[in-house]
């Protein structure tokens, strides 16, 4: 019997809103080469949705 392999989910700029955080700092991370993004087409940018939940986040100071 074959196995199933899992299709990945992409998902759009628009991922920002699942990561509570702006779009431009989804794209900082994809500059940075902390978060892998794919292009599809001439404009439209794609990103796993394993790497978004992978991608680290700091955790504020209780100081300030």
């Amino acid at each position: 019997m074959a196995e199933r392999r899992a299709v990945p989910v992409y998902l759009s700029l628009e991922a920002a809103e699942c990561m509570s955080v702006s779009v431009k700092t989804i794209r900082r991370w994809i500059a940075a080469g902390s978060l892998p993004a794919y292009r599809c087409g001439k404009r439209a940018i794609r990103i796993k949705l394993e790497d978004l939940e992978a991608t680290p986040r700091q955790i504020p100071s209780s100081r300030w």
